[in-house]
């Protein structure tokens, strides 16, 4: 009975082990992206977001949701529709992404990423919602979209203290494809708002501009950013203070550059004395933000407190 019980005790052990082991395997794989404490809750513990709340709920654009975790294409967007259950649904994923098993509670079925086993959320069969029979349940904070190819699209990078007031303002201009918040400049790689906030990671907060150079171009989208933040504000912006909030422009070649060069030059022969740095974005590689800080005001119907329009250039 000793034998016995003393072999029980040592699977006991080795299952925990495993388990944990794996979970925390999961998150500090460095391969990975490093996840907010919000994002493990729901990718590696198996938790679920408030219905309604994620950003892809009722997010149609075109293009592909990927893996949070590692990245892996999961889902089309011709697969996604609205069955108004709160979070993203799919009749369909790409071939050998996404994985079933058995979920802890007997039963439902757990879909996790077929290449790091992030947990993704449920999948049922036999609603009737399409003519595919099945939906994946999934939730927005598992996943990043990655918008469309358009063929000539270009991205711009600009820096104007917190992101949220910035995207807000470039997701209105006709002619931007997209506005993502995120973190720029700085010498850790993957970085959370925590280590951006409380650690020396030198990076800025940062918006990445995806837009259609055939309805705006470059010289627009700079004249905006200068419009809509303090300029020479040396400390921060508004009452952000900090170094995440200097003002800064990542420019992509020399004549994003120039521009922002004749535009700063336009300014100071108006007084202005203009603190925001020109940087390389080529040396600088861009970290999307976490989840509940992309479309943040329109997401909470809100307005920026501290990104407001002023009319700069003639």
């Amino acid at each position: 009975m000793k034998k016995n019980g003393l072999i029980l005790l040592m699977l006991v052990i080795t299952g925990f082990i495993f388990i944990y082991g794996g979970e925390s395997t999961m998150q500090e794989n460095s391969k990975f992206k490093k996840l907010s404490p919000e994002e493990a809750r729901v990718i590696v513990h198996k938790g679920t977001e408030a219905p309604y709340t994620g950003r892809y709920d009722k997010f149609f654009e075109k293009g592909t949701y990927k893996c949070k975790r590692c990245g892996t294409p999961l889902y089309k967007s011709d697969a996604k529709f609205n069955s108004g259950c709160g979070w993203p649904s799919f009749d369909d994923e790409i071939p050998g992404a996404v994985k079933r098993v058995p979920d802890a509670d007997g039963r439902r079925t757990e879909i996790v990423c077929a290449n790091c086993g992030a947990h993704l959320g449920h999948v049922f069969e036999g609603e009737q919602f399409t003519a595919k029979n099945t939906r994946h349940c999934v939730n927005s904070i598992s996943l990043e979209f990655e918008p469309a190819v358009h063929e000539k699209s270009k991205k711009a990078y600009f820096a104007g203290g917190c992101f949220w007031g910035v995207e807000y303002h470039f997701e209105k201009v006709p002619g931007v494809i997209d506005a993502k918040s995120g973190y720029m400049g700085g010498h850790v790689e993957n970085p959370t708002y925590q280590d951006v906030c409380y650690t020396d990671t030198g990076h800025l907060e940062v918006v990445e501009v995806s837009y259609d150079p055939a309805k705006v171009d470059y010289e627009t989208l700079a004249k905006l950013f200068f419009e809509i933040h303090d300029p020479t504000q040396a400390n921060g912006q508004g009452p952000d203070i900090g170094k995440q909030y200097l003002s800064a422009i990542f420019y992509n070649d020399e004549e994003e550059k120039k521009i922002a060069e004749k535009l700063i030059a336009e300014l100071k022969k108006k007084g202005l004395l203009v603190v925001t740095k020109l940087l390389p974005a080529k040396e600088h590689p861009f970290y999307e933000a976490e989840e509940y800080h992309q479309d943040y005001y329109t997401r909470h119907h809100k307005k920026p407190y501290c990104h407001t329009y002023t009319k700069r250039f003639d």
